[in-house]
């Protein structure tokens, strides 16, 4: 008979054969889309949708139909999925470390700093290719058009996305009156910023700062949700450790519990017994 393990087993893999199902078809929407500025995430996405999709699969196979060689591979696969997504976790807490905002005095949104960030985030976003990509969708979202009405006391009184912060406008510090202009050094992020709608502070530090400090929080949500599948994989894998067994004993064709002894060779005591218990029948 079906023993508990595989039991379970069986449904927490249909569970999640279903779940890989949205998980797929977000990631083909992300990719489909244009307005997204999360684009390193589609493909992170797809294959993660899949490799769910093909380990659920076996794994409900083999724990409901007996099938010893589907849950071994279930279990190699599983054992390194739950490597892969320890190793990304740990990744994603040291790279996402550093960084985060500096108060402006005056104001409530924050302000970024690109040497604040890890060196491995900065030299991504600092790769022109990257870079590009993403500054054409950051203008595609129409994210700076909503400061486009904001007055002078609005900038005092409303806060600002990361991005908003870093690309919209240029640094609070900067000081455009012309008798002050060359008489002190200022951020070289003034010089940057332009009034034209489609350059404005784009190719700023500070633009590239507030899509760091997305990504950073992007990456510490992505990291608890990561720590939740860990203990969730982990103990799937053992309750299949557990259905692989009962497996490999469901293939010998005997029932659980049941004495599997055949008739075994007598010992020689045995047979000397016997003929000395001949012999005196024999005599009497």
């Amino acid at each position: 008979m079906y023993r508990l393990s595989n039991t379970v087993i069986g449904f927490l893999n249909l569970f999640t054969l279903l779940a890989s199902i949205p998980i797929i078809g977000g990631g083909l929407w992300m990719a489909r889309s244009s307005t997204t500025c999360e684009s390193f995430l589609q493909t992170p996405l797809l294959v993660v949708g899949f490799v769910v999709l093909i380990v659920s699969l076996a794994g409900f196979i083999g724990a409901c139909f007996h099938v010893a060689w589907a849950l071994w591979v279930y279990l190699v696969v599983m054992l390194f999925l739950i490597a892969t997504l320890m190793g990304l976790t740990v990744f994603g807490f040291v790279v996402t470390g550093p960084g985060g905002g500096v108060e402006v005095p005056g104001r409530v949104y924050k302000e970024y700093h690109l040497e604040k960030y890890s060196p491995w985030l900065t030299n991504r976003i600092k790769n022109p290719n990257y870079w590009s990509t993403i500054r054409g969708c950051i203008f595609s979202s129409k994210t700076c058009a909503k400061l486009s009405i904001w007055t002078p006391l609005d900038y005092m009184e409303k806060d600002m996305s990361p991005i908003q912060s870093g690309c919209c406008k240029p640094p609070t510090a900067c000081n455009y009156n012309v008798n002050v202009i060359g008489s002190s050094a200022q951020d070289p992020d003034c010089y940057r910023w332009n009034n034209a709608q489609n350059l404005l502070c784009y190719e700023c530090d500070s633009c590239k700062a507030g899509v760091l400090e997305d990504i950073r929080i992007d990456w510490h949500k992505l990291s608890v949700l990561n720590i939740v599948m860990l203990v969730f994989l982990i103990a799937i894998y053992s309750i299949g450790c557990c259905a692989f067994q009962n497996t490999k004993r469901a293939e010998t064709d005997y029932p659980y519990g049941e004495n599997h002894m055949k008739r075994v060779r007598p010992r020689w005591d045995y047979y000397w017994w016997r003929w000395w218990h001949d012999k005196r029948h024999q005599l009497y």
